[in-house]
């Protein structure tokens, strides 16, 4: 099962094409379990040009599975023990959100589709299963 990031699901909806919209069409016409996170929920939505886009994204997200994190406040400790871990070894994460959007991935098991550094920063220190799949 997949999560998708914010990332690439705007780069989907601008019409992007590159290597992760193109894993992503692949899940699609696969059938592969995906799913996105109330993060991305939120930064989809948030990435809105007019009160039309929102309701339609919001129409279209409602109808995807979403991931939570597992353990309540405990999730976000460890998303800023992340944080801190990384910042000890030299790594800078631009995005705490990114740390959060990580443990949702880390938590329930998923693979992470994604177009954004941060998170192959983090899967080099952290089991982070990145989707890597040739297209």
């Amino acid at each position: 099962m997949i999560l998708v990031d914010t990332s690439v699901l705007i780069d989907y909806f601008k019409g992007a094409e590159n290597t992760q919209t193109k894993k992503f069409h692949q899940v699609l016409e696969s059938n592969i379990p995906f799913g996105i996170s109330c993060l991305v929920y939120m930064e989809v939505l948030q990435g809105s040009q007019s009160d039309k886009d929102l309701r339609l994204l919001k129409q279209y997200l409602d109808t995807q599975s979403f991931y939570e994190l597992k353990n309540g406040r405990e999730s976000y400790a460890e998303a800023a023990r992340m944080y801190l871990e990384l910042r000890k070894k030299g790594v800078t994460v631009k995005s705490t959100v990114d740390c959060l959007i990580a443990r949702v991935a880390l938590e329930n098991e998923l693979f992470l589709l994604h177009n954004d550094a941060d998170f192959d920063r983090i899967a080099k220190h952290f089991p982070l299963k990145i989707w890597n799949v040739e297209v």
